[in-house]
């Protein structure tokens, strides 16, 4: 009892079963229990803003060399994009082999658009012009009150920009905004004891509603989605982290409690706050942690990049869309743009799938209404994936900026991993 007490990831575990279980057996009271859940995603929403805005403040501060936060941002950005597409690649081609969506025999007339109506309203918002002038707040404290992190990104990144500029005049203000970081996550620790009861409610919300037996009819897509997410990871994200110098296992159980939070809740921003801590102990500087996790949540996601192109090829198989070589490039060619952006906004995945079968009109708008039943189940895996692709970003990162000590990361993994051996 007192090993279940004192160990989060075991809590969580359990929350997840109970879940599960109330939503099978008592579905409507297992629905009732959502607001647990959104609570728990609410209340870590909220540190998100003010330990992104003090980690990077802090961090851009003391690192002092200006071209050295260009590069780390540049060196960010060729990562995410030289991965995700990767990723993208990935879905396209398993879509391909394995053909999901064979057989369905689906008539896009007899679909009701009327279900995506939301999404479909949303994509029209989506364009390139409209992503990069929504990087801009309205005012600084607009970025703040909103939320949006690669805006509260900027405005960080601009406040430590000019600190750094400072040079000692600004010294003080550093430690203040540093202290005040350090207290946000004081508060993130009291708010995951309940990570918990968040988990259990989400995942009763989600069996509830959705039901279990919802995963027969589109269980082969499911499952390979699932497949091709835990590949990926265990594939291309283990390549990178060999390349980096270090045993991917060791480090899935060193975020392991993250894992199961982001399983529970069906969010990777639930874990961000610890995701950037962790990173910090394990040895890479706080500069570039500040700058990579939080741009990482909005152009690195590998779970979703996976999960578009596979959609994509899914929807043109169950609907009997003949797609050519030609098309299914011009296809990956707009994803790789539209994925970009499609952290920022709830329902992400679907919009940009509905932004780009509209911009396209190669495949039918419709058949996203075939995924609505069953999104809910691939958004775990969606979001785990995306978790373990912004760590191992981060390391590779801080490796390649030279800002990554290997010794503590040898230290933290080793006995990290010792103490998981010894609790098992």
């Amino acid at each position: 009892m007192r090993r279940f007490l004192g160990s989060l990831y075991l809590q969580v575990l359990a929350g997840i079963a109970i879940g599960v279980l109330l939503g099978h057996f008592r579905p409507d009271t297992a629905v009732a229990l959502k607001p647990l859940g959104d609570g728990f995603v609410k209340l870590i929403k909220m540190l998100v803003v003010p330990i992104v805005f003090t980690t990077v403040v802090t961090g851009i501060g003391k690192m002092g060399d200006l071209r050295k936060v260009g590069r780390v941002g540049l060196k960010a950005i060729i990562y995410f994009e030289v991965v995700t597409t990767v990723a993208l690649v990935i879905g396209l081609v398993v879509g391909k082999v394995v053909a999901p969506g064979a057989g369905m025999n689906v008539d896009p007339a007899s679909l009701d658009a009327s279900a995506i109506a939301s999404y479909t309203t949303a994509a029209q918002h989506t364009g390139g012009v409209d992503f990069f002038l929504n990087l801009i707040p309205a005012t600084v404290g607009d970025a703040f009150a909103k939320g949006e992190i690669l805006q509260v990104l900027l405005v960080s990144v601009l406040l430590g920009v000019a600190i750094a500029g400072m040079r000692e005049r600004a010294r003080a203000l550093v430690e203040v905004i540093d202290q005040i970081g350090h207290a946000f996550f004081g508060i993130v620790g009291i708010v995951m004891r309940l990570a918990p009861l968040g988990a259990m409610g989400a995942m009763a919300f989600t069996v509830g509603k959705y039901g279990i037996g919802t995963l027969a009819s589109l269980g082969k897509l499911i499952a390979c989605f699932y497949i091709t997410s835990a590949l990926f990871v265990a594939i291309v994200l283990g390549l990178v982290a060999r390349i980096v110098g270090f045993k991917l296992t060791a480090f899935l159980r060193y975020i392991l409690e993250e894992i199961l939070i982001v399983l529970g809740t069906s969010s990777s921003e639930s874990v961000l706050p610890r995701l950037m801590l962790k990173m910090e102990r394990l040895g890479c500087r706080p500069g570039v942690v500040g700058i990579v996790v939080p741009m990482g949540y909005s152009f690195n996601l590998d779970g979703t990049s996976i999960y578009l192109t596979l959609a994509m090829v899914f929807i043109a198989q169950a609907t009997q869309t003949p797609m050519t070589l030609a098309q299914e490039l011009g296809l990956l060619a707009v994803l790789l743009l539209t994925s970009k952006g499609a952290a920022a906004v709830t329902g992400g995945g679907f919009i940009t799938l509905a932004a780009t079968l509209s911009s396209t009109r190669t495949i039918p708008v419709a058949g996203l209404t075939l995924l609505l039943g069953v999104d809910r189940f691939m958004s775990e895996a969606r979001a785990i994936t995306n978790l373990i692709g912004n760590g191992v970003a981060t390391l590779a990162i801080a490796r390649w900026e030279g800002d990554l000590d290997r010794e503590q990361m040898a230290i933290v993994l080793g006995s990290h991993n010792h103490e998981s051996r010894e609790a098992g």
